[in-house]
């Protein structure tokens, strides 16, 4: 499970630093072979190759009838990249991707379980401040599966 938040710098050539914390876990689990792509929120998913497999053949198997499930395999599968972790650690995102996510110098990697989400530091900020907001602790408006959550 990866879980946690990093700060990290892109350098000029599109290169981040993977935290050390997991690294070697991504080596074990997938070799640091790694996919990246868009999410409809701006930042971009980051799947062990494994992970984004399983993720994929189910995405191929929607309805190419249904405007939504082919919306989303233009969006996920259309910009999925692989990607690999070098020597140093470090993945190089391919400009596309860091221009769809306004990625320049400064991001977030976010721990999501099975994967990581790589924001705009700026954005990510926003975001988190936006739905934050959104939880005033009162009238939380949540599902039936979210009701029986406990933290």
């Amino acid at each position: 499970m990866f879980r946690g938040v990093s700060n990290i710098t892109v350098d000029t050539k599109g290169r981040l630093a993977v935290p050390t914390k997991h690294r070697d876990r991504l080596m074990e689990q997938c070799d640091g072979q790694l996919v990246a792509t868009v999410d409809v929120d701006h930042c971009l998913l980051i799947y062990p190759l494994a992970e984004w497999e399983e993720i994929e053949r189910k995405l191929v198997k929607l309805s190419s009838l249904n405007r939504k499930a082919r919306s989303l395999q233009r969006l996920l599968v259309g910009h999925a990249t692989e990607l690999e972790l070098d020597g140093n650690g470090r993945i190089l995102l391919p400009q596309p991707l860091r221009q769809f996510a306004g990625i320049e110098r400064h991001a977030v990697l976010i721990g999501q379980g099975n994967k990581f989400e790589l924001w705009d530091e700026a954005r990510w900020q926003s975001h988190r401040d936006q739905w934050l907001a959104e939880y005033d602790g009162d009238d939380l408006d949540l599902s039936d599966e979210l009701e029986s959550l406990s933290l």
